[in-house]
């Protein structure tokens, strides 16, 4: 069902990024899956990189959603199956703004959309989206979730 969902959307999920640091990019605790942040990789290279402004919102919404779908990808390598998703709980939106910008929450919301559309009320979630001074690998977004699952 998810995945004809995905393939509606013309999404194709990447295989999934490996971490640039010490650390695992899924853990398990009862049925709560908590992704660690993912930022818009494809094939091993970051795609949209550098600060984010007013100039250039638009591309930071297209690295938030490519942030979602590798979300997504974790989700599906951890659990083998999307449909065993009953909640996408929580996001956390990293933005790599300049000091002036003030809109995050436009930057992280194609992130909750897509996550919306897969799921439906499954994927309404809370959220916080926040502006930093800088990213791993000089990425213009970084987004992290806590996910509920049914074994």
């Amino acid at each position: 069902m998810i995945e004809e969902k995905l393939d509606e959307l013309g999404i194709k999920l990447p295989n999934p990024p490996i971490p640039a640091g010490s650390y695992v990019p899924a853990i398990r605790t009862g049925n709560l899956l908590f992704i660690s942040g993912q930022i818009p990789m494809e094939d091993g290279k970051v795609i949209f990189t550098g600060k984010v402004s007013d100039e250039n919102l638009e591309t930071a919404q297209k690295s938030a959603r490519m942030c979602a779908i590798n979300i997504l990808t974790q989700i599906k390598r951890e659990l083998g199956d999307l449909n065993k998703v009953s909640k996408i709980v929580r996001l956390s939106g990293f933005v790599n703004s300049v000091p002036e910008f003030s809109q995050q929450p436009k930057v992280i919301n194609p992130a909750s959309d897509l996550f919306f559309e897969i799921f439906g009320e499954k994927g309404k979630h809370s959220r916080i989206a926040v502006g930093v001074s800088c990213l791993p690998l000089n990425s213009m977004t970084e987004i992290d979730a806590v996910v509920e699952f049914l074994e």
